[in-house]
């Protein structure tokens, strides 16, 4: 598997074992962070969770990674990477515990979302300078591989620290107090990554000292105008915004299942026992975690065998025919099969977005046309909450949104297809020189 020939060859570098290793300690601790949250917010037993609550609550763990995901380089080209990465797990630490004490305290939500937020914002931080070290400690010839490697071992970790999370959460129970020592729990395993960062060397991760760099305000306000600049380069490439654009029509489509999923646990298949539907919802994620692992194996061999453009198609149109069969029922049991579904071609569409932005966008607008990236990645699956909230009814049966979901597949998967051939219709054809 390429996947673990890819991690042989860069874990022979020691700083990059050190790199990787605070990277998995500080993804396996915000998948204890999300669990405690998602089931403080959604499936509190003292709370009746609706659509608009599920969509508060999606929003409060994603928009930080939109709205301040382009901002965070004007720092962190300029600040010390390795200090960032010993003193933000003190801060989101110190955060943490202050999370803890206002859920045990029984504050009114906003105060508790509002702490949450910071804790998020941190870690967006932390995960943006994780990024930008790694070709500090990978040589050239081994970047690729550390790039396939990373994040795939990251997000691993954030599902496993939730499993983990769900076991912790049986034995400290699911009242406030126990959500609180959840937090806690993330906070002090977040802060070992700290220990990890600190047996780096302080330059080694960059940024080096460049005073041709404008100031930071003047950076900022460059963000804007970059990322407009960078759109239009990304539009300008046709097959790489349309596969950008189906990784965002998953997203939004992915975003309504997910609030789907939740309110149909909450109320439909459990009477409203928030107990029963967290272990429901634990499920789907479960399954949705193994799809997405066994995306990253067969989507290399997929892409190989069909083409990446052919690929994409069949996942997008896969996903919407076998969600309208195993969700429509609405039977407990398709819900966990569907999220597996989702999760192979989610994935296996994200793949393929990456590889060929990377492929495609020239290098020096790569690093915008990444952060559009990112903020589409997040912001359509806030945006589908959203939409949700105003469809669903208070139990979550609704045809309407499984309509919405297995038709915008297929009809994503149409328009993508027309956008690839119409860009490659009105490409200039090559002549033979005289």
């Amino acid at each position: 598997m390429s996947f673990v020939a890819d991690l042989r060859v860069v874990l022979r570098g020691r700083d990059f074992r050190r790199l990787f290793a605070t990277r998995l300690i500080s993804q396996f601790s915000d998948g204890i962070f999300q669990f405690g949250v998602t089931g403080f917010a959604f499936f509190s037993p003292e709370s009746q969770t609706t659509a608009l609550e599920v969509a508060a609550g999606l929003a409060v763990l994603l928009l930080p990674y939109s709205v301040l995901g382009p901002f965070v380089g004007v720092f962190i080209d300029r600040w010390s990477r390795r200090q960032i990465l010993v003193v933000a797990p003190i801060v989101r630490g110190a955060l943490l515990l202050v999370t803890a004490g206002l859920v045990a305290a029984d504050v009114p939500d906003p105060v508790f979302y509002a702490a949450a937020l910071g804790v998020l914002g941190v870690n967006r931080f932390f995960l943006s300078a994780l990024g930008a070290s790694l070709p500090h400690v990978v040589p050239a010839d081994r970047l690729m591989a550390a790039n396939a490697v990373v994040p795939t071992s990251g997000t691993v970790l954030t599902f496993v620290g939730a499993g983990v999370g769900f076991l912790l959460r049986e034995v400290f129970g699911g009242a406030d107090r126990g959500v609180a020592l959840l937090l806690v729990t993330s906070g002090v395993v977040f802060g070992l990554s700290a220990l990890v960062a600190r047996t780096m060397r302080r330059d080694l991760l960059g940024p080096q000292y460049d005073p041709r760099k404008p100031q930071a305000r003047e950076a900022m306000r460059n963000v804007l105008i970059g990322l407009a600049d960078g759109a239009g380069h990304l539009l300008r490439h046709r097959v790489a915004a349309a596969t950008v654009g189906a990784m965002a029509a998953h997203r939004f489509l992915y975003g309504m299942a997910t609030a789907l999923g939740i309110i149909l646990y909450r109320y439909y298949f459990t009477d409203g026992d928030p107990e029963a539907a967290l272990r429901g919802v634990s499920l789907v994620v479960a399954t949705s975690g193994v799809g997405y692992f066994l995306a990253v194996i067969i989507t290399p061999y997929a892409t190989a065998r069909f083409t990446i453009t052919r690929w994409v198609s069949i996942a997008l149109s896969a996903a919407g025919v076998l969600t309208a069969a195993l969700v429509l029922p609405f039977q407990e049991w398709g819900l966990p099969a569907a999220g597996f579904v989702l999760g192979v071609a989610g994935q296996s569409v994200k793949i393929c977005a990456d590889t060929t932005v990377q492929r495609d966008v020239e290098d020096i607008y790569l690093g915008r046309a990444f952060s559009i990236y990112d903020m589409l990645f997040n912001g359509m699956y806030v945006l589908a909450a959203a939409l949700a909230a105003v469809i669903l009814p208070a139990n979550g049966k609704s045809y309407l949104a499984v309509a919405i979901i297995s038709v915008g597949y297929p009809v994503a998967a149409v328009a993508y297809r027309m956008i690839i051939r119409q860009g490659r219709s009105t490409e200039p054809t090559p002549t033979t020189p005289r």
